[in-house]
């Protein structure tokens, strides 16, 4: 019997997908594995049984990975499970910042009580006047999930799409519209586009990616769209290049109080993945990558530690080893087991950064003295048996 905490409501299709196996319960101390959507997990005092944890979302600023990875814990989160949900809210950013929806809407309920007034909208509505989409340019930056979406059906709007993205995924690649021009620089994006919309993660060498000097390259009355992570924007800047008119729009998916009031800032309140949908998505794909992992010790799109898949359980016993990135590290684990005379019927070992996981599936249950050996390895920091 596996057991569950839950740091956040969680959808219950997705919960419904646990077999009789698992548990879920109120008693973070006694629990095997978590499921989180946007508790903040840094400084959360965690039992050292803890084995997994699991982001029903993409974003993982909440949980301290590096942490977690010294500890042998694999962190999950479920890339594409709200992509549709972010898309669909990309566009209506769009035409916000196109059309002065907002503008109308509410010059329209200020003054719903008017005499004739659909007499007056008829002289009002010129102030309200906006752009089409179709023939503009847009660049997307960052082509993952959610970036190909945005690409795709700017695309099929009539604009001009330009991607950036050095790091484009195969399946990407092939999910991308031909009609979408491969941009080599963010130069080239800022020089060219009207729109610009982020759809990538928030690391150190992408926080405040569009600041000052980025700006500055960019279009006079260019539109800039964040419905990735607001840390990705330097709210100064922004301010200074709407003063200026710079910046014609920016639509943020992160309002805080430097922006959330000012001109031309169109604030939505984190609603891109705030579906029903997206919500049942991401729990259903949370869910199912725990199970695996607790029952087979299979690694299916983990943040810390590489993606590892050996199948289904079918040997006698399975081997499973979080360690670090080290030479030699499989030649000591093998070395172990056949010093025992143990039959390695088959392994997998994967590495991604500056850490590793091993599998071995072996033909008879590991005894406790061979699996201490294990963790006493340099560099072995888990050692589990299934």
């Amino acid at each position: 019997m596996y057991t569950v905490k839950c740091l956040n409501p969680i959808s219950k299709q997705g919960l419904d997908l646990f077999t009789s196996e698992f548990e879920v319960i109120d008693d973070l101390n006694a629990a095997d594995a978590v499921l989180v959507r946007s508790a903040k997990m840094h400084g959360l005092e965690i039992p050292k049984s803890l084995l997994a944890v699991a982001r029903a979302g993409a974003g993982v600023n909440n949980i301290p990975l590096d942490e977690y990875a010294e500890k042998g814990i694999t962190v999950f989160n479920t890339p594409g499970a709200n992509a549709n949900g972010v898309k669909e809210l990309v566009v209506a950013g769009l035409l916000l910042a196109s059309r002065d929806i907002i503008g109308g809407y509410n010059w329209v309920k200020e003054n719903a009580k008017m005499e004739d007034l659909p007499k007056a909208i008829e002289s009002q509505k010129k102030a309200y006047a906006g752009n089409e989409l179709k023939g503009k340019s847009i660049g997307v930056i960052g082509l993952g999930a959610i970036g190909v979406l945005v690409a795709n059906i700017c695309n099929r709007l009539g604009m001009k799409v330009y991607g950036y993205d050095p790091y484009v995924s195969v399946r990407s690649a092939w999910s991308l519209s031909r009609m979408v021009n491969h941009s080599s620089s963010l130069d080239e994006i800022f020089t060219k586009c009207d729109y610009i919309t982020l759809h990538v993660p928030c690391t150190d060498s992408t926080k405040g990616m569009i600041g000052k000097e980025a700006i500055f390259k960019m279009k006079d009355g260019v539109n800039i769209l964040n419905f990735a992570r607001g840390e990705l924007v330097d709210d100064q800047a922004i301010l200074a290049g709407l003063a200026t008119q710079k910046v014609k729009h920016y639509v943020t998916d992160f309002p805080n109080n430097e922006v959330a009031g000012a001109e031309s800032v169109i604030t939505i309140p984190h609603l891109g993945a705030s579906t029903e949908e997206s919500e049942d998505n991401c729990a259903e794909m949370a869910v199912e990558q725990l199970m695996n992992y607790l029952e087979n010790g299979n690694i299916v799109n983990s943040v810390n530690y590489p993606n590892c898949n050996l199948g289904d359980l079918e040997a006698e016993a399975r081997i499973t080893v979080h360690h670090k990135n080290l030479p030699n590290m499989i030649g000591q684990l093998t070395a172990i087991l056949a010093g025992e005379d143990y039959n390695i019927v088959n392994m997998l070992n994967k590495s991604k950064g500056d850490w590793a996981y091993s599998m071995l599936d072996v033909e008879k249950k590991p005894s406790k003295e061979i699996i201490q050996k294990m963790k006493e390895i340099d560099g072995v920091v888990r050692v589990r048996v299934l």
